[in-house]
C-alpha cells in the first residue's frame, strides 16, 4: 500500500505540473493511467483491509493523498 500510495501522489504532482507548463501529451498519455491504476489500488486495498473505521476508509477515497493518510492513520 505505501508503494501505491507514493506512485499515486507522485504520478498525480507530474501530471498537474505537465498541464501547468508545457502540456507534453506523452507524460499524459502515461501518467494518467499510472495514476488512476494507483488510486484503484489505494482505494481497493484500504476497502479491504478489516479493522479500520469509516473515516479511515473515507480518507482512502481522497485522490492523491489518501492512502498516505490512511497510513499514517495506520501508524
Amino acid at each position: 500500500m505505501r508503494a501505491a500510495s507514493w506512485a499515486e501522489l507522485i504520478s498525480l504532482a507530474v501530471l498537474l505540473l505537465n498541464l501547468a507548463t508545457v502540456h507534453l501529451d506523452p507524460v499524459t498519455s502515461l501518467g494518467g493511467p499510472v495514476h488512476g491504476c494507483a488510486y484503484l489500488v489505494v482505494v481497493i486495498l484500504t476497502l479491504r483491509r478489516p479493522g479500520l473505521s469509516a473515516g479511515t476508509r473515507m480518507l482512502g477515497l481522497i485522490p492523491g493523498v489518501g492512502g498516505l493518510l490512511v497510513l499514517r492513520r495506520l501508524s
